[in-house]
């Protein structure tokens, strides 16, 4: 009988201390909510700054933050909405509810990232005479995982200011060179419409010929990378393309956003 209470007790023992800490638990992830949300804030705002080349180190995100206007674009009219809040839209979350974005189909889907949200944010700094930057979120498929990153457009909203990827999970010292500041680099200048204003930028295999014309447009490949090159190549072709940012761009050159 003394053991059966005692075998009792233990249970009821492991099971207070079970809720109690749950409790604890479940209290400090409450109150952390916010200083983790502030910090993917802050996170999201630093990649976005270095992605325009214009984070500065002696200089507060936030201060520097202050320069950018958030806007929501629908991407189906290529124009400025208000239909989502742009303090806590989601895009990621948006991507994968069928209510809120596209079904890509195979041949649109260069990015292999199945579906579209129907509603992107962009970020605008503007200078004394219009848009100076515009910063466009993107990501796609690469090798082992999805990248997340965002690519700057100078004034003329086609010569590249920038491009950095702040997640991804592709092979160190591979796919992972995406990350190497000389590659990134590489991408400052280069146009990503043609003359006829149709998506040119890519990543080709091996190292750019600077004295062919269409060099303007090429990235070097990342060596023995071919899989994430094809994956950041499909990735811009995509966001620069019709399912993209294409028409927000060729409406904003000609006012109409």
């Amino acid at each position: 009988m003394a053991s059966n209470d005692s075998t009792s007790k233990t249970i009821i023992v492991a099971l207070a201390l079970c809720i109690v800490c749950s409790v604890f638990v479940s209290a400090a992830a409450v109150m952390l909510r916010p200083a983790q949300q502030a910090n993917k804030d802050l996170d999201r705002k630093t990649n976005i700054l270095a992605a325009a080349g214009l984070l500065q180190q002696d200089v507060s995100v936030e201060k520097q933050f202050e320069n950018v206007t958030t806007r929501a674009v629908d991407l189906t009219t290529g124009k400025f909405t208000d239909a989502v809040d742009v303090a806590s839209y989601d895009q990621r979350k948006a991507s994968k509810e069928a209510s809120r974005s596209k079904d890509l189909t195979e041949e649109e889907d260069l990015a292999k990232i199945g579906r579209r949200a129907d509603y992107a944010l962009v970020y605008i700094i503007e200078g004394a005479s219009g848009i100076d930057k515009v910063i466009l979120p993107i990501k796609g498929y690469g090798l082992w995982s999805t990248l997340y990153g965002f690519v700057a457009l100078e004034s003329d909203l086609n010569t590249v200011a920038g491009l950095g990827f702040y997640e991804h999970a592709e092979t160190p010292g591979l796919g992972g060179e995406v990350d190497n500041p000389l590659w990134k680099a590489k991408w400052v200048g280069k146009k990503t419409y043609d003359e006829n204003n149709h998506a040119a930028l890519t990543v080709i295999k091996g190292s750019v010929d600077n004295s062919r014309p269409e060099s303007v447009h090429q990235v070097d490949g990342l060596s023995g990378a071919t899989l994430t090159s094809r994956g950041v190549d499909n990735l811009i072709k995509f966001w620069m393309g019709e399912n993209g940012f294409a028409s927000f761009l060729a409406n904003l050159r000609a006012g109409e956003a």
